[in-house]
């Protein structure tokens, strides 16, 4: 009897109420075999005086014990754990808490490279100023554009509908405002039946190579790339072959030399401000593709994530408004028009291709957010992200150029740089040998956090001197303060070179 009283214990400073405390305890000890089917419990006011707690909460405990039948009640005799419940072998008294902890390893295997994923979110440093590699500038996204919209529809009588279940594909009220949008924008001519919502263009690439990729497939990808589509592809069982990106982007010339010799099944590319050295590919590379597309009849992935940021020219219409035999699949987002914490993404797709996805999705999600993609679809429709994209993409233009005016002018003499027609970052080249991962580590010491460089290229061991900049996030005084640190940064590197 004094075992249990002694065991037990109560915060009275906890938030969770003590009468649930209590309850948990002797259910945690039951589970753990300290108490067996058919042990008496403490009197409630023994088991008070012991943890000097009133009567009445014992009380409630119990009537919570009882409640979840974890305990039988006999009256006059006292109040007794369940008859009913499996006999448990006790572990070591020492070994028993009152508060349940998640075990940190599983008893059954699990295989640890299954998953072979290196890239994890790391939250930047506080107080640090951070050149990311490419993100928009949150401060400035129309969110309360976005709570206008779900406070009107908080008054229509049909939003309830918006709370139920809806279709797979995505509302149709976005997917139908996605159409236009993507007509006038692109020059995409589709409805709301070629179109799939997606959370962000990562679920997209997700559902391409689950539906399209078996195990030793070949999917070309650029070097150096995107390596979160890299990883998706190889989970998937794809062997990866490589092609070089140069100034006018992807080299087709090499994509049809991989043709010749193996049957290639994908093909990933990123025609407007390639990840990660922001080249668009050329027109001439545009038609070839899509000529090898057809005649070798692998499928091409168009990620066109930053289509609406230009800045000194007309945007070249993706692959996807000249493909007439069916071979492309074009995904994109509002994550980086609006903020990544808006995770609204789209697919177009041939109609066979578009229902596996579809059903794909279902499985992994049944669907997306209902009420933001009817607001979404409302700013589409009234012109808001027009509006929002025409701004955008102004202040975009300046804060490119002023940061390439600083780089030029304060660290002209230690990176090399070509001005991006679009998008959010520079790719910028570092001279006198400097090591990226030396340079971030110092910028990161002195309160400006930069990327170490590692993620572009296929083989992380490959010895580069490329750094992806991103300028859309900064205002122009922060951009001042980052660029000076950085040059600092760079300045105590020169010595160990």
């Amino acid at each position: 009897m004094m075992l249990i009283e002694s065991l037990l214990s109560v915060d009275k400073s906890s938030q969770v109420p003590v009468y649930l405390q209590i309850s948990n305890g002797v259910i945690s000890y039951i589970r753990q075999g300290t108490l067996k089917p058919g042990s008496a419990l403490p009197a409630s006011r023994a088991l008070s005086a012991s943890l000097n707690v009133h009567r009445k909460t014992v009380v409630a405990a119990y009537d919570e014990l009882y409640a979840q039948s974890w305990v039988d009640v006999i009256p006059r005799k006292g109040i007794y754990v369940a008859k009913n419940l499996p006999d448990v072998a006790p572990r070591p008294i020492e070994k028993a808490v009152l508060k349940h902890s998640l075990a940190h390893k599983t008893s059954f295997k699990v295989d640890d490279n299954r998953i072979n994923l290196q890239r994890m979110f790391v939250p930047m440093p506080d107080g640090n100023l951070t050149f990311t590699e490419g993100f928009p500038d949150t401060r400035i996204a129309p969110v309360d554009l976005m709570v206008r919209e779900y406070r009107r529809m908080a008054s229509y009588h049909f939003t309830h509908k918006y709370l139920m279940y809806g279709p797979e594909q995505g509302s149709e009220n976005l997917r139908n405002e996605l159409a236009r949008f993507l007509g006038e924008t692109r020059g995409l001519h589709v409805t709301h039946n070629d179109i799939l919502i997606t959370k962000g263009v990562q679920m997209a690439l997700y559902l391409c190579a689950q539906v399209l990729i078996n195990k030793n497939d070949i999917v070309i990808v650029g070097d150096p790339g995107y390596s979160g589509a890299n990883e998706v592809f190889e989970q998937a069982g794809a062997q990866l072959a490589f092609v070089p990106v140069d100034e006018h982007g992807i080299d087709i010339n090499a994509v049809e030399a991989i043709c010749k010799v193996k049957k290639v099944r994908m093909l990933y590319v990123v025609p407007h401000h390639h990840q990660p050295t922001t080249v668009t590919l050329s027109s001439e590379r545009r038609m070839h593709l899509l000529e090898l597309a057809a005649k070798y009849q692998f499928a091409i992935i168009e990620d066109d994530y930053d289509f609406d940021f230009h800045y000194t020219s007309g945007p070249i219409l993706p692959l996807a408004s000249a493909d007439y035999y069916g071979n492309v699949i074009y995904v994109g987002s509002f994550c980086k028009t609006i903020a990544p914490g808006i995770r609204i993404g789209f697919m177009v797709a041939p109609a066979n291709f578009l229902l596996q996805a579809t059903r794909l999705r279902r499985l992994i999600d049944r669907q997306g957010e209902h009420l933001l993609e009817e607001a979404m679809a409302s700013l589409l429709k009234n012109g808001d992200i027009g509006r929002h994209l025409k701004k955008a993409n102004k202040l975009y233009h300046e804060r490119r150029d002023i940061l390439c005016s600083l780089l030029q002018e304060q660290l002209g003499d230690y990176l090399t740089f070509k001005i991006p027609s679009g998008g959010f970052a520079i790719w910028v080249k570092y001279l006198h040998d400097l090591d990226t991962a030396v340079v971030s580590e110092k910028a990161n010491e002195l309160g400006l956090s930069i990327g170490l460089g590692h993620d572009y290229y296929y083989d992380k061991t490959f010895k580069h001197s490329f750094v992806r900049i991103g300028f859309a996030s900064l205002n122009e005084k922060e951009m001042q303060e980052a660029v000076s640190i950085w040059k600092k940064a760079i300045l105590k590197c020169l010595p160990m070179v």
